[in-house]
């Protein structure tokens, strides 16, 4: 008996350290009392690294950090020069400013703070190349309420102004400049898990609001938060996102967040002429929380890491570490390569043939694609 627990101890310590990518392990069962021998049987078990997809390595160069790490911050690129936005430092502290990375110097400066009233992280965003639209988002740290206000920002002038606010408050909705209105999409709802299929727009020039309202358009197919939405060819898309998010607990006084269930997928859908949504092939694999994680080069979409389904078995959740390209003309994906790491909301930029990001939350390790440490690093790579 002592031989033989010795025997199931050792298998297991092997089963547990082995860093083989197979999904299937051996193991020894206890023998019954009247039996001298051990039973062999297989047990499926997934890899932690599941999701992981095959993709060829890329040459990764670390750049300047960013002065704060920030975990779901928002970012647009003006020119040469990236805008940083607000984003969790810890899950109980969060930024209440701009930060500016210039690509021409490859330097972090020019920070300015934002409006007191304005949301600190699931913001939604958008540029015209001079001012950026900033609707809703969550105020404060863990898992607080969200507000409907929104603002206009002078990049040239870094005046903020006001704007009308939304109908009602919205965590991370899709939003994006289209044919003279800012669109705003999907997101959560007030309890930050249930999602909305609420669409809004309002024209806008110059960085003011030519209307006192929003007005209400044809609803999203499937709603939810953290997804990307982007403006090509006169034509709007929505990419990935999920349903569901953390909530407040009950009865929390700060608010402290509790997960629940949440589905990450990898719809696609675009706005057509009549404004009719038209699904399109969907992403290689689900993708969120890559809502400022793309960038646009030549024909081609490219989105920069994000979370997937979680793991089927812990529950825990599950970072992407891969760059995926999705070609508006062929309307087809491809896998580009594999991140420094896994991370999700990351901040990303496009420069002179490089391809750059920030900021984010990346993973335990190659062997484990779980959320730990919120990162400032900024990297780049030739796109």
């Amino acid at each position: 008996v002592g031989l033989l627990g010795l025997c199931l101890i050792a298998d297991i310590l092997w089963a547990s350290s082995s860093s083989s990518s197979s999904s299937y392990r051996h193991y020894y069962s206890a023998a019954p009392a009247n039996s001298s021998l051990p039973k062999k049987t297989t047990e499926r078990i997934l890899s932690a690294t599941f999701a992981d997809l095959p993709a060829p390595e890329l040459k990764w160069q670390k750049m300047s950090s960013a002065p704060v790490p920030r975990l779901d911050g928002a970012a647009i690129q003006i020119r040469n020069l990236l805008y940083v936005f607000a984003g969790y430092g810890t899950i109980d502290y969060v930024h209440s400013h701009v930060d500016v990375y210039n690509f021409t110097s490859n330097r972090w400066g020019g920070r300015f703070e934002m409006p007191k009233e304005m949301a600190h992280s699931h913001l939604g965003m958008v540029s015209d190349g001079r001012y950026v639209y900033v609707i809703s988002g969550q105020y404060g740290p863990q898992c607080r309420s969200p507000t409907s206000g929104s603002f206009v920002l002078d990049t040239e002038s870094r005046v903020w102004q006001r704007m009308p606010p939304l109908p009602v408050a919205r965590y991370a909705p899709a939003t994006q400049l289209w044919r003279g209105r800012v669109h705003v999409m999907g997101g959560s709802k007030e309890n930050r898990h249930t999602p909305a299929l609420e669409h809004w727009s309002i024209a806008v020039k110059d960085g003011k609001a030519l209307e006192k309202q929003w007005r209400s358009e044809i609803p999203i197919p499937r709603g939810g938060p953290h997804r990307a939405c982007v403006v090509y060819n006169d034509r709007l898309y929505v990419f990935g996102g999920q349903e569901g998010d953390f909530m407040a607990k009950p009865g929390s006084p700060i608010f402290k967040c509790s997960r629940r269930n949440e589905v990450v997928y990898g719809d696609v859908y675009m706005l057509d002429d009549h404004l009719k949504w038209e699904v399109l092939p969907s992403m290689p694999k689900p993708d969120s929380h890559i809502e400022f994680a793309w960038a646009i080069a030549n024909s081609s979409l490219v989105i920069v890491g994000g979370t997937t389904e979680k793991h089927p078995v812990s529950k825990k959740m599950t970072l992407v570490g891969e760059i995926f390209r999705f070609d508006f003309n062929t309307r087809r994906w491809s896998v580009v390569g594999k991140l420094p790491y896994r991370v999700k909301t990351t901040l990303v930029g496009l420069w002179n043939g490089m391809l750059y990001f920030t900021s984010g939350q990346r993973d335990k390790g190659v062997d484990d694609p779980a959320p730990r440490k919120v990162i400032g690093e900024m990297w780049r790579t030739p796109l």
